[in-house]
């Protein structure tokens, strides 16, 4: 997750800095470059578009006031990350409290397919996503968290650690005892594709995912920031 800057474009961190300042249009650059990201990574951890996108909107506006708290000891990205990926555990310990188990329909489960994957892909390769995406949402969120970031978004564990805020050996057992969880669930379908199947293949596909536009709170006034505080998602904790 390379901070952009290079070709003479602005960086995150210049953007941020412009957007503390007072630029009205410096968070909404902001927006643009990482939405995206934000957007996917939310998705798959909460397995619902409406939980996501409140999710995300949550963390944006997090951002946006808790800008001034940011001290560059990581990137933009990381820290944008972090807000979003707290504000979905957030909400996903919330939907465990009120529910045992996550139903995902079919209209949500072709959601959390990229647009290509959905018009064109093998009929084992969704039976694989569906089925994964059930299983998933059967881990503790931490668990979920750390196997989106890794094994469905192709995050490195270095990178995944920053942006949970935990250690890279927290990360990596995390993620080894969600596969082991996630293993009796999927082992039918790794048979039926000749064992190539792997959780998300390891790579990032947020490019050309669909994204809902987000409200970022610029419209609200920097006195009624001020007098609310930060919201939650931990935004500014580095």
């Amino acid at each position: 997750m390379a901070e952009p800057g290079a070709g003479g474009e602005v960086s995150d961190s210049d953007l941020l800095a412009r957007h503390v300042a007072g630029d009205p249009d410096a968070f909404a650059e902001i927006v643009r470059r990482h939405r995206d990201r934000l957007w996917a990574v939310a998705l798959r951890t909460l397995g619902d578009r409406e939980e996501a996108a409140d999710a995300v909107q949550d963390a944006l506006v997090s951002a946006f006031r808790s800008a001034h708290t940011f001290r560059g000891q990581s990137a933009v990205t990381t820290w944008l990350h972090r807000i979003t990926v707290n504000a979905c555990l957030d909400r996903a310990r919330k939907a465990a409290s009120r529910r045992t188990a996550s139903v995902i329909d079919e209209r949500q489960f072709e959601d959390l397919l990229e647009p290509h994957e959905s018009a064109a892909a093998p009929a084992e390769r969704g039976e694989l996503h569906r089925e994964l995406i059930l299983a998933l949402a059967t881990l503790p969120p931490e668990q979920r968290a750390a196997l989106v970031l890794v094994d469905m978004q192709g995050y490195p564990v270095a990178e995944a650690a920053a942006v949970l805020a935990v250690p890279a050996g927290t990360v990596k057992s995390r993620c080894a005892r969600g596969r082991a969880r996630l293993l009796p669930l999927l082992t039918h379908l790794r048979a039926g594709t000749g064992g190539s199947g792997e959780a998300g293949g390891g790579r990032n596909r947020t490019e050309g995912s669909s994204v809902p536009e987000t409200d970022t709170g610029q419209g609200q006034s920097r006195q009624q920031d001020h007098d609310q505080g930060l919201t939650k998602g931990g935004g500014g904790h580095q």
